[in-house]
């Protein structure tokens, strides 16, 4: 018997941790998937009651939904490309022989120290219509000032300048990291050449940076696209429903409407999505790897 536990030692001691995280992870996903086959309205008088494939019907069916799903991709998209070119040109500079450089990474990391529901909260305050920082500055440039999270054409660029506030800083370290474990080699050989910086980046920089960017992308991505705190602490999904994600629907259906079984179909619904994303991105993070 010690010979096999001996044997097996590495399976063995991780085995509590693994089963107790599988557990945590596969029980409210599988609960969620009996929910979306049931209707039930958080009721201890009347039980769920059986539908089949009802709540997805509905839910494709809903035009909110469809409207949700469209907020929830335009977010994410927008915030993340904007953040990943943000991001490398600060990782660039950051990697380059300037003073404070330490200080400066440190101040890069004070946006994600703090919580997203307190930076929701302090841009509500910056946005304020009357005496935010926001349109003061506007009102010193001579132009007029907004309605930032009250307008529906504007609120959502205005949370997605938030995110890219939070979260750039995070993608600039990611891509930092990867650039300092680089070869030099291929940047000598360029120098060498009188190859331009330029050339060097998109040539060398890039191409080798590539499974580094890709790793930030799925990162950032999955945030991304189950974003909740900053946008409830902000809008609450308003004005109206200008910026309410899949996230903020499936609360409101949930906890607001009392339709569990409908807001669970949804929910698992983002979970294919999400899902299906990152193992696309993950996929292209390998042949980025492969072909180098």
């Amino acid at each position: 018997m010690s010979y096999w536990i001996d044997k097996h030692i590495k399976w063995i001691y991780p085995l509590p941790a693994v089963l107790f995280v599988g557990l945590m992870m596969v029980f409210p996903i599988g609960y969620t998937l009996w929910l979306s086959f049931h209707e039930w309205s958080m009721s201890n008088v009347t039980p769920p009651l059986w539908v089949a494939l009802e709540n997805y019907k509905a839910l494709f069916q809903d035009e909110l939904f469809r409207e949700s799903l469209w907020i929830t991709f335009y977010f994410t998209v927008v915030a993340v490309a904007i953040q990943m070119v943000l991001g490398i040109l600060l990782a660039l500079l950051m990697n380059a022989q300037i003073i404070g450089k330490g200080l400066i990474k440190t101040l890069f990391l004070l946006p994600m120290i703090a919580t997203p529901v307190a930076v929701g909260l302090v841009w509500v305050l910056i946005y304020e219509p009357n005496v935010g920082v926001a349109n003061i500055f506007l009102q010193a440039l001579g132009l007029p000032v907004q309605e930032w999270l009250a307008s529906p054409d504007l609120v959502l660029p205005s949370l997605i300048l938030i995110d890219v506030w939070e979260w750039t800083p995070l993608i600039a370290l990611i891509v930092l990291a990867g650039l300092v474990t680089l070869p030099k080699d291929p940047y000598e050989a360029a120098i060498v050449d009188g190859a331009s910086r330029w050339q060097v980046f998109w040539n060398i920089t890039l191409p080798l940076l590539k499974p580094t960017i890709y790793s930030a992308v799925l990162l950032r991505l999955i945030d991304a696209l189950k974003t909740f705190d900053i946008i409830y602490a902000t809008t609450n999904g308003g004005p109206g429903t200008s910026s309410q994600t899949l996230n903020i629907y499936g609360y409101v259906l949930g906890f607001q409407y009392f339709q569990i079984g409908k807001a669970s179909a949804l929910l698992m619904v983002f979970f294919a999505i999400v899902l299906s994303l990152s193992i696309l991105v993950i996929v292209l993070r390998k042949k980025a790897g492969a072909s180098l």
